[in-house]
C-alpha cells in the first residue's frame, strides 16, 4: 500500500489529520509538504499550526496569520496565536457578563487574569479552532501541524476536559436561574429569563458540538494521526508512548513516517557509522511499528524550505514512484 492511500475522503466531509512527533524530527516540513501535495491533487487544504513555537511561515517563506492565508492554489493555512486566542476569551467573558448581569465582575476579572496564566490557553485555542473548522466540511481536508508530543496530548484531550467543564457549567447555570427564578422579585438585578435562556442555551450548544468533535476525532474515516519519527532511540520510544496514549482518545494512528535516513553510499567514516546505527534503528521500527504503513525519507543535503523544496519531499512521499527515496512498508 503506498503512504498516499491511507489518507481517506469522504464526499462533503473534512478529513482531518494530525501530524505528530517529537520535537526536532520534521514535523513542520513534513505537514506543510502533505498539504502542498493535497493542494496539488485539487483537494481543498487548510493547515494549522497548533505549536506555539510557530515555523509554518519559515517553511512557507510566507507571512501567515490566525485565520487563513492563501499560500497556492487549494491551499491555506493558519498559524495559531495564543494572544489573540486570549482577546477572544476575554471577548467571550464580557459577553457571558452581558447575559448575566448579577454576576460578580471581579469574579469574572479573575477568570480572565487567570486564563491568560494558564500553560494551557494554546491548546484551548486550538481546540476551538478544530472544532470551527471540523463543523463546516468548507475543506476536504485538514492537517494540523502539531506541537511537541506532550502538547499534542494535552490538545487531545480537551474534548474531555471541555466536557467536564462545561457540564459543571450547565449544572451551576441551572441552579443559579432557579434561585434567580425564586427570589426575582427581591433580586431584579438577576435579569430577565430570556437572557438566562440564552446563557443556558450557549453552553448546551458548546457541550453538543464538544460531543461531535469527540465523535469525529475517533472516526476513523475521519481522523487520523501520521507519526514522524527519526531513526534514534528517543525518538522511537517517544514515539510509542504517544501511540499508547492516542489510544485513549481512540484516535487512529495509521501511518508513520521516518525522517532524515542517512544514505547507504556513506562517502565518509562518520557517515557510514551514522548509517550502521540507523539500520538497527530502522529494524526496532519495523519491529515497534510493523502495523502501519511505513514511509522513509533520505537526509537531504540542503534545508528543505520554501514551495519548490516542499514540493519535492511531498513528491517524494506521496507520489507514484517509490523509488526516489521513499519506501512504503504495507501494513502486516
Amino acid at each position: 500500500m503506498a503512504f498516499k492511500d491511507i489518507f481517506k475522503f469522504n464526499k462533503g466531509k473534512t478529513t482531518f489529520v494530525f501530524i505528530g512527533g517529537k520535537g526536532g524530527v520534521g514535523k513542520t516540513t513534513i505537514s506543510a509538504a502533505t498539504a502542498l501535495w493535497f493542494a496539488r491533487q485539487g483537494k481543498h487544504t487548510l493547515i494549522i499550526s497548533t505549536d506555539p513555537a510557530h515555523s509554518l511561515s519559515d517553511s512557507y517563506e510566507r507571512n501567515i496569520g490566525h485565520n487563513p492565508t492563501p499560500i497556492a492554489e487549494n491551499l491555506e493555512a493558519l498559524e495559531i496565536d495564543p494572544e489573540i486566542a486570549m482577546q477572544d476569551y476575554q471577548a467571550k467573558m464580557q459577553e457571558q457578563q452581558a447575559l448575566n448581569p448579577g454576576m460578580d465582575m471581579g469574579m469574572m476579572q479573575d477568570q480572565m487574569d487567570m486564563a491568560s496564566m494558564a500553560p494551557g490557553i494554546d491548546e484551548a485555542a486550538a481546540f476551538d479552532k478544530f472544532l470551527q473548522y471540523m463543523m463546516t466540511d468548507e475543506y476536504d481536508i485538514v492537517i494540523f501541524d502539531t506541537a511537541p508530543t506532550g502538547h499534542t496530548l494535552r490538545l487531545l484531550s480537551m474534548p474531555e476536559m471541555m466536557d467536564s467543564w462545561v457540564g459543571k457549567m450547565i449544572t451551576i447555570r441551572r441552579q443559579v436561574g432557579s434561585m434567580a427564578k425564586a427570589f426575582k422579585n427581591i433580586m431584579p438585578f438577576m435579569g430577565d429569563e430570556e437572557e438566562e435562556d440564552k446563557a443556558l442555551e450557549d453552553m448546551e450548544e458548546t457541550k453538543k458540538r464538544i460531543k461531535e468533535a469527540r465523535g469525529i476525532m475517533a472516526d476513523p474515516m475521519r481522523t487520523t494521526f501520521k507519526t514522524v519519527v527519526i531513526p534514534e532511540e528517543m525518538s522511537i520510544y517517544e514515539s510509542e508512548r504517544a501511540m499508547q496514549a492516542l489510544k485513549k482518545y481512540n484516535m487512529t494512528t495509521d501511518g508513520v513516517i521516518v525522517n532524515q535516513i542517512q544514505p547507504e553510499e556513506a562517502d565518509c567514516e562518520f557517515c557510514a557509522a551514522r548509517r550502521k546505527i540507523q539500520e538497527q534503528r530502522l529494524k526496532t521500527i519495523q519491529e515497534k511499528f510493523g502495523q502501519q504503513v511505513i514511509a522513509e525519507i533520505p537526509l537531504q543535503k540542503h534545508e528543505v524550505k520554501g514551495m519548490e523544496r516542499l514540493t519535492e519531499i511531498g513528491d517524494i512521499l506521496y507520489g507514484d514512484h517509490l523509488d526516489d527515496g521513499v519506501k512504503a512498508i504495507p501494513m502486516n
